[in-house]
This record gives structure tokens, C-alpha cells and sequence, in this order.
């Protein structure tokens, strides 16, 4: 990342977590969407295309849900709304580069979402009315994290590596958030939640500004049909 939006983003994050720890809303409203903001400003070193756009849309829809989680209400539910569709973005970013079935991530990504779902949904009081919300987003989380490990082997080999650790990282984020609100808050929660957030969506990132390392022949090979597609 360029030094000037490496250290915005550092800035913001140091600000974010100082107004963590005096419990300073508004600074924390101002602080938090820069991290996000640095990184669609990096993505535009990434090259156009079907997974540059989608990974863009998925950082604008996580920047919204920033905004809704940290506002002084409780709107934790269209938050969760927000980052759901981020989700579903990064899901159609994945897809586009392979669709093939990739049993054993799609098993991996199943006990990650599913695992967690089932210990929000028997532990202490339940979810209660928000156990469908959580269902959805739970499996769409999984779905995401499922593609993002299937690119391994078929993308670039730093932009599919750098995809699947953030998308496990987002998915760990989300799954603290879970066992914060519905399991036992823990200490250090809020800082565990917001820099494994941050890791994640770096790396999502990240993999899409790396694919400029694929070489020229992998790169024309990849987007110019055979005769037999033709």
C-alpha cells in the first residue's frame, strides 16, 4: 500500500481504538470508516474487471456497515444487513474466477459457519427472534469463505492465498461479534472483533491489487477463449 494511505489507514485505526478505550462515540465515528476508505482507495491500483468491481462493491457495503454498528442507536440489525450483502459482493467476486465444486473447502467453510451457528443458537438464552438473520447470515458467510478457499490453485497464488485468509479472518470477526452479543462478552472482545475485521478486509483487498503479479502469458491465457469455446 502507498505510504500516504498506509498511514492514513494506521492513523485511523490508532484514533478508532483510542476512542475505544475513553469511550468517545463520536471519535470513533470519525476514526472508523478510514481504514476502509484507504483500502477503495488502493483497490484502484488493482486491474479493471469482474473482481476488482465486486471486491469494491463488498469495501463500499462493509464502509456502510461500519457506519450503522458504530451510530449512537441500536441498528445493529441493519448493520448486519449492510455486511450481509457485503458478503454476497465477495461471494460474486470468487465466483467469477472458478466454479468449481471444491468438496473439502465447501466442508471446511460448512463446520466454520455451521459450528458457530449451532453454539449462538444453544448457548445461554438462544437467539430468539433473531435466529433466522443469523441462520442467513451465517450461511452466507460460510458461502463466502467456501469460494474464497476454492480460488486456491486456480487464481494467482498470492491473490487466492491473500482471499482466503481475510475471508477466514472476516469470518472470525463476525463469529466474535456472535459470541460477544449472544454467547458471554469477554474481555478485549471489541478489540479482537475490530482488528481481525481489519486484517480480513486488508486481505481481501490485497488480493485483488496483487492479481497485477499474475504474469502476461498466465493473464492472456486466462481471458482469451479456445477454439473449441469459440
Amino acid at each position: 500500500m502507498r505510504p500516504l494511505l498506509l498511514t492514513v489507514a494506521l492513523a485511523g485505526a490508532a484514533l478508532f481504538l483510542l476512542g475505544h478505550h475513553f469511550e468517545l462515540t463520536w471519535l470513533r465515528l470519525l476514526s472508523k470508516p478510514l481504514p476502509i476508505i484507504c483500502l477503495l482507495l488502493w483497490l484502484r491500483e488493482a486491474p479493471a474487471g469482474h473482481y476488482r468491481r465486486w471486491i469494491a462493491i463488498g469495501l463500499g457495503l462493509s464502509l456502510l456497515g461500519d457506519l450503522l454498528l458504530e451510530w449512537p442507536a441500536d441498528l445493529f440489525v441493519f448493520g448486519l444487513g449492510a455486511f450481509l450483502l457485503a458478503h454476497l459482493a465477495y461471494l460474486t467476486a470468487y465466483l467469477g474466477d472458478t466454479r468449481r465444486l471444491a468438496p473439502f473447502d465447501l466442508l471446511i467453510a460448512a463446520l466454520a459457519a455451521g459450528g458457530m451457528l449451532y453454539l449462538l443458537a444453544t448457548a445461554g438464552g438462544g437467539l430468539g427472534q433473531m435466529l433466522v438473520p443469523v441462520a442467513l447470515y451465517s450461511l452466507v458467510i460460510g458461502g463466502m469463505l467456501w469460494r474464497a478457499l476454492a480460488r486456491i490453485g486456480v487464481a494467482a497464488g498470492a491473490s487466492a492465498w491473500l482471499a482466503a485468509g481475510g475471508a477466514a479472518l472476516f469470518v472470525l470477526s463476525d463469529s466474535l461479534i456472535g459470541i460477544n452479543r449472544f454467547v458471554a462478552p469477554f474481555e478485549g472482545a471489541r478489540y479482537a472483533i475490530i482488528l481481525s475485521y481489519w486484517l480480513g478486509q486488508f486481505g481481501i483487498a490485497a488480493s485483488a491489487v496483487l492479481l497485477l503479479a499474475r504474469p502476461a502469458h498466465t493473464a492472456t491465457a486466462s481471458t482469451t477463449p479456445s477454439l473449441a469455446e469459440r
